[in-house]
């Protein structure tokens, strides 16, 4: 028999990596996202997002049931990532590479069934297929993340040896440390420290300091739940947050001495023209990250805070 849909372990395990998160929030580059990783970019999403009266998703206040979410993933699969495997991959597909290749273009785009690891796979190199996708795709405008990292080996290994690993997108408080230091609740224990909110020691543990710093964190976002989870909708947030202040940092300097250099070798009054640039790049940045910079206003004046 022919293999033309995900398996109901397959689901689990999208659900295991994507969350489902019931409000709408940001993701790390700012497009608005809600339940399974759902954004109005999928032309199936919008249509089954539109029959539930839903036209569009707005940050904090958009919100869906559990039973809302499922019927759109559902559809979602069917109608748009289900079929661009089946008609881009070799008849002999088994489950668990029909479930891992939905995964890994539900993630990256129904146009990475064309990239080179599909390309393996339709010449037959299986092992080769699984060694490129579980080393590839796995960053987020020029940046690793380990998120992405852990989601592709695992897409890897679930496509070559059938194993359904359940790691990824929510972290809860353990009360024992782990056998290997969790590089993303790593990641989120640096951007809370770097914040102001301390989650103890930065080791990739999500213990009980951990989970008290994400508590007080989220309450200071609330279009977050304040359930001390490390869930995508927070992580994402974490990552804006952190993002936001580096490009302040970042394209400010860079845009000033460039241009000042630049105005010097000319001949121009360098130090007005990359006062200039800097002030204008800094305000860019500023504009991209409005919602951060409101958030962080807000919460200085102890006024509500809104997205």
């Amino acid at each position: 028999m022919t293999i033309t849909t995900m398996s109901e372990r397959g689901r689990a395990f999208m659900r295991a990596h994507e969350g489902n998160p019931l409000t709408c929030y940001l993701d790390p580059v700012g497009i608005p996202t809600i339940g399974t990783g759902f954004t109005m970019r999928s032309a199936a999403v919008r249509a089954a997002i539109k029959r539930l009266g839903i036209t569009k998703l707005v940050p904090g206040k958009t919100k869906i049931t559990a039973e809302q979410s499922d019927a759109i993933f559902a559809a979602v699969l069917a109608e748009e990532f289900e079929p661009t495997v089946v008609a881009s991959s070799p008849k002999s597909r088994k489950q668990h590479q029909m479930d891992a290749a939905v995964s890994a273009i539900y993630n990256l785009g129904a146009g990475a069934m064309q990239w080179t690891w599909a390309d393996l796979w339709r010449a037959g190199d299986i092992k080769g297929a699984a060694a490129y996708l579980g080393s590839h795709y796995n960053t987020a405008r020029g940046k690793k993340l380990p998120g992405l990292v852990r989601r592709r080996k695992e897409e890897a290994e679930l496509f070559l040896s059938g194993r359904y690993a359940m790691g990824g997108a929510v972290k809860e408080a353990t009360d024992k440390p782990p056998k290997k230091p969790d590089p993303v609740v790593k990641e989120a224990q640096s951007i809370l420290t770097e914040r102001g909110f301390n989650p103890g020691a930065i080791d990739g543990w999500m213990g009980e300091k951990t989970r008290d710093a994400i508590i007080a964190y989220q309450k200071a976002h609330p279009h977050l739940e304040t359930d001390g989870i490390l869930g995508p909708a927070t992580l994402s947030q974490l990552r804006r947050d952190a993002k936001a202040l580096r490009e302040v940092a970042t394209k400010g300097a860079g845009s000033a001495v460039g241009s000042g250099a630049l105005a010097f070798m000319a001949g121009l009054p360098w130090g007005w023209i990359a006062a200039a640039v800097s002030v204008l790049a800094v305000g860019y940045v500023a504009y991209r990250y409005r919602d951060v910079l409101q958030r962080h206003w807000n919460s200085w004046r102890g006024k509500e805070v809104k997205v």
